[in-house]
């Protein structure tokens, strides 16, 4: 492990067996408010407020929740390797026949309804250990690495490193079992304390949480899921429609390095600005989505005749939703025979706005590809991950 003694925001502790762990200080850490600080942070709760103002603008902001959750899912599962696509997931939840193995698919789908889980309950309750044992246990359930102890904090050693390392060879080891109920005991605290701004205090969390590492898989994912949970507890969101995945995913390797460097050097000044930078950078990045999503409704709506009362305008909102359809399941969603639900589709079709994604002569399966290439865009991180002084 390349963390020498003791750093601003820990030390490092030798535990009999020879090797040498990471046990992270309290927070709050002391860092500096410099000017590029102070801005970047007024620039961020500037934008998130514009968001949740216009989110609240936007003709249905409540349909729009589900396909940015799925976005969400993929991007955190994808960092831990997981290769089922945003394409695939939302087939897949339409009744699509995907490709991706059926271990991406279910990984994918427990991030979706661990997440859920934590918003509902966050309806009636705060943020608690007890709240991220249960989260843990949808995460991990049914899926590689169950054998993890879903919902149990771990009690033996674990470890950061490339596959075959040791303890003694790897690039992270955080806290011994000795010591990860007194981390967690503190950082349980800190989850409720309201001293420092709300984004602030979410970056300093979820670097603690990621540096406790408490269970034996599933760290990462669910230290991310953590983010959306506390701005949502923070009231800085009255919806769950801003997520960070996408934006560690596509700077992965800057993600990786600053959390390390907080924990080599204490470098918090540099971990912040990059968690801002990653706000403001969603920020935008959902606003211009749902926007142009939501254009795309309107303009089809207004292709189809304008008649609000018919099954092809019902349709075209649950395209927000999930872009992928068959006359099967929209006769079922909105209870109609299925004749009626092949004529809507088939007048949609010859508008241009779904296309048919399979080969079949029956129960076919249609896509809004403009609706899916909008939410299938990777992340523009270009001008969002400059360090500053």
């Amino acid at each position: 492990m390349d963390i020498k003694g003791k750093t601003p925001a820990g030390q490092t502790l030798k535990v009999p067996q020879g090797y040498r762990t990471y046990v992270p200080n309290p927070l709050p850490p002391e860092f500096t408010w410099n000017t590029a600080l102070i801005t970047e942070l007024s620039e961020a709760n500037h934008i998130m407020g514009k968001l949740s103002r216009e989110s609240s603008y936007l003709p249905n902001p409540h349909l729009l929740i589900r396909p940015f959750v799925a976005r969400e899912a993929v991007s955190s599962s994808k960092i831990e390797g997981t290769q089922a696509t945003l394409g695939e997931i939302l087939a897949n939840d339409a009744g699509g026949e995907v490709n991706s193995s059926p271990d991406d698919l279910k990984e994918v789908s427990n991030y979706i309804l661990a997440l859920e889980y934590g918003i509902e309950q966050l309806r009636n309750s705060s943020l608690s250990l007890k709240l991220i044992q249960q989260l843990h246990a949808r995460l991990m359930q049914g899926v590689r690495g169950e054998h993890a102890t879903p919902g149990l904090f771990r009690t033996v050693q674990n470890w950061i490193g490339t596959r075959g390392c040791t303890p003694a060879t790897a690039k992270y080891v955080p806290p011994p079992p000795t010591k990860l109920i007194g981390c967690l005991a503190t950082f349980e605290n800190y989850l409720q304390d309201r001293k420092l701004p709300a984004l602030i205090h979410i970056a300093l969390c979820h670097y603690q949480f990621e540096a406790i590492h408490p269970f034996l898989d599933g760290n990462g994912r669910l230290g991310r899921l953590l983010i959306t949970l506390l701005l949502l507890e923070h009231k800085m969101l009255a919806s769950p429609l801003l997520y960070l995945s996408a934006f560690f995913e596509a700077s992965r390797a800057e993600y990786y390095r600053h959390l390390h460097d907080v924990s080599a050097v204490g470098n918090w000044n540099e971990w912040l600005h990059y968690f801002l930078n990653g706000i403001i950078n969603q920020s935008s990045d959902v606003l211009s989505r749902a926007e142009r999503i939501n254009q795309l409704l309107t303009n089809w709506k207004i292709k189809t005749g304008g008649n609000v009362a018919s099954l092809p305008m019902d349709i075209i909102d649950q395209l927000a939703v999930n872009p992928f359809l068959s006359a099967k399941r929209v006769a079922s969603q909105f209870k109609v025979a299925f004749t009626t639900a092949q004529r809507a589709i088939q007048k949609l079709e010859s508008l241009k706005i779904i296309k048919q994604v399979d080969n079949k002569m029956r129960d076919r399966f249609y896509c809004a590809t403009e609706v899916l290439a909008i939410l299938e865009e990777p992340a523009d991180i270009a001008h969002n991950t400059m360090a500053r002084s």
